[in-house]
């Protein structure tokens, strides 16, 4: 059976409670970011597949993550001003969470999509349906506009 994210509750940038299924019906790449990483450039393609895939019912949600080499160690403000001025990124973040040890979620749920186990490094990428399915977890090394992935994106949103 496939693993659903729909009930996965995540605390959003004001720490407020939100259920993974108000984004029902459209596509989810969920991403672990960190602002001080070999993979950071991902912020500019990851805010390129929001603004293409967007008006088509796509979201990137980022969920800073401090738990990879230290390389997010500021507050949520500060990793939101960093994203805006350097990358002119937009998209969802969310609260920071731990996505490998005593993981939080959406992790704690999402590490059991196969290949389970904790998320390996910063900018790893799961794809969520429509339905809440999570259809695909890329690592950090595809990059946002790499055909795996939006080869993946395009036949979710066709779905």
């Amino acid at each position: 059976m496939a693993l659903n994210a729909s009930d996965v509750v995540v605390r959003d940038s004001r720490g407020a409670e939100r259920r993974l299924g108000e984004w029902g019906g459209q596509v989810l790449l969920i991403v672990n970011v960190a602002s001080r990483c070999g993979f950071t450039r991902q912020y500019a393609g990851l805010q390129k597949l929001q603004d293409t895939y967007g008006p088509r019912g796509f979201s990137v949600l980022g969920f800073p993550c401090n738990d990879f080499g230290g390389q997010e160690p500021g507050s949520l403000a500060e990793i939101q001003q960093f994203c805006s001025s350097t990358y002119g990124a937009d998209f969802l973040l969310f609260d920071k969470v731990h996505a490998s040890g005593a993981k939080t979620e959406p992790y704690s749920t999402l590490t059991q999509v196969e290949p389970a186990g904790d998320v390996a490094w910063n900018f790893e990428k799961f794809l969520i349906g429509k339905d809440g399915t999570v259809l695909g977890r890329f690592k950090s090394a595809v990059e946002p506009d790499g055909a795996e992935l939006t080869t993946a994106i395009e036949a979710a949103l066709a779905a």
